[in-house]
């Protein structure tokens, strides 16, 4: 593998930010001094430039297999590594739905292929797949995904006594999508009845409501809490919900741990009279208050990391009625140009948005040798240039669907350059993609 060196940059990890060079030799951070005279096949200059941990995004859908007019592990990695981020974990919704173990290693065979990111696959679980989800290797997968609200194909887990039998039996995190279904039926039935099919889409948030939401997370903490089970829940969309976590004690002593994806700290439902089914996602965008009471918690910790839930369609599909309109949208390549644009707004610091993206999502899931900024780490990291204005539009989009809900935003800025795994995979504008990533595996 060729040595890269990295000059005089402005590295923010750990807490701290200091100008330093970097040597990366085998795909490993070699060395950090404040500077290094050693022969490298390629120098960067980095001077002026902020030096951070790539960021692991744990909730990603990527469309592939059975999807991939919408994404594929390709084009969407490739989005990824363009916005810093180096490693994502990818979610078992596709077609067919993920509920073997021989459909797991059909995922991890294409992403050793085609993913320019490092890789993580979840397991599924169903109402009927337990001794499946009991064969997961923990050192080599991610964790299992339960759906305890609806979604694709076979994957609403709803049968009480399933999830008691999971919760209890399983030894690995469970990641959970929490809404009652009931609660959403009923209130959809309301609207329906008020209304017909002519729905707006303002009422989303109406129908997957914050009742559905807590009902549905305060149902799983309550399972984790009894069965003393390992349990993460996934892109909280309400203030109320923030008040089931813990900030008391380290994240690595945390059994259940939350997750904030970037659309639901930077959007709410004002945004749905401009923005429309483009902002349609599940759970939905909710209040000012529930998108201010969500950055609180991620600030003092009751919520552990910030994430994306990349989800694309086309724009054909987003084009339909409301209740025809799927929810989901794309965001892996504006995630990290977004969360730093609310560190320009004063929301969060630096070292704040380095702590939530990339060194909390390895502490949680126990990735090996990833999301630091050390020696003897693998070389995942992202150059940032803060002061280099540019706006998202249809040019230089890189996800498959061709559209973002960012359209028309202006960012403060701009990625400069992505390592994954010690590889130089994106440079000012241009993907370097000969080398793929690594299968994240994970301390157990």
């Amino acid at each position: 593998m060729p040595t890269i060196l990295i000059k005089q940059a402005t590295i923010v990890n750990e807490g701290r930010q200091y100008v330093a060079d970097i040597l990366i030799k085998d795909g490993l951070i070699d060395q950090i001094a404040l500077s290094i005279n050693a022969h490298a096949d390629t120098e960067i200059n980095a001077e002026g430039l902020h030096l951070l941990p790539g960021c692991i995004d744990d909730q990603v859908h990527f469309r592939e297999p059975g999807l991939t007019h919408k994404g594929d592990i390709y084009t969407e990695s490739r989005a990824a590594v363009a916005g810093g981020i180096t490693s994502f974990m990818e979610m078992p919704n596709t077609v067919p739905n993920t509920l073997t173990q021989d459909l797991l290693a059909d995922k991890y065979n294409i992403g050793a292929q085609t993913s320019l990111a490092n890789y993580s696959f979840f397991m599924g679980a169903s109402n009927d797949n337990l001794d499946e989800v009991l064969r997961t290797d923990a050192a080599n997968v991610c964790g299992i995904k339960v759906f305890m609200g609806s979604s694709t194909g076979n994957m609403l887990v709803d049968n009480p006594n399933t999830l008691d039998n999971l919760f209890a039996q399983c030894p690995m995190l469970i990641a959970t999508h929490c809404e009652d279904e009931a609660t959403i039926k009923s209130n959809l039935n309301h609207f329906k009845q008020l209304l017909g099919d002519n729905i707006p889409v303002k009422l989303h948030p109406k129908i997957r409501s914050a009742e559905a939401c807590y009902l549905s997370s305060s149902m799983a903490v309550e399972l984790a809490k009894k069965h003393n089970t390992r349990l993460h829940i996934l892109h909280i969309s309400t203030e109320r919900e923030t008040h089931l976590f813990d900030n008391t004690i380290p994240l690595k002593d945390k059994k259940i741990t939350a997750e904030a994806c970037v659309h639901h700290l930077w959007f709410s439902d004002a945004d749905y009279e401009t923005k429309g089914n483009l902002i349609k996602w599940n759970p939905a965008v909710k209040t000012a208050a529930d998108r201010d009471g969500i950055l609180a918690a991620v600030l003092d910790g009751r919520i552990d990391i910030i994430a994306t839930d990349h989800a694309p369609h086309t724009i054909e599909e987003k084009s339909k009625s409301y209740l025809e309109a799927p929810s989901g949208g794309p965001l892996v390549q504006h995630a990290l140009p977004a969360v730093l644009e609310m560190h320009h707004q004063g929301k969060l610091s630096l070292e704040q948005v380095v702590e939530k993206m990339a060194h909390n999502p390895a502490i949680l899931f126990n990735i090996e040798k990833r999301g630091f900024i050390r020696e003897g780490y693998w070389a995942d990291l992202v150059l940032v240039n803060l002061n280099s204005a540019w706006t998202v539009d249809k040019q230089n989009i890189l996800y498959k669907c061709g559209w973002s809900p960012f359209e028309g935003q202006q960012f403060q800025s701009a990625i400069t350059h992505t390592l994954v795994s010690g590889n130089l995979v994106y440079e000012k504008g241009k993907l370097i993609d000969d080398v793929m990533g690594k299968r994240l595996t994970f301390n157990v």
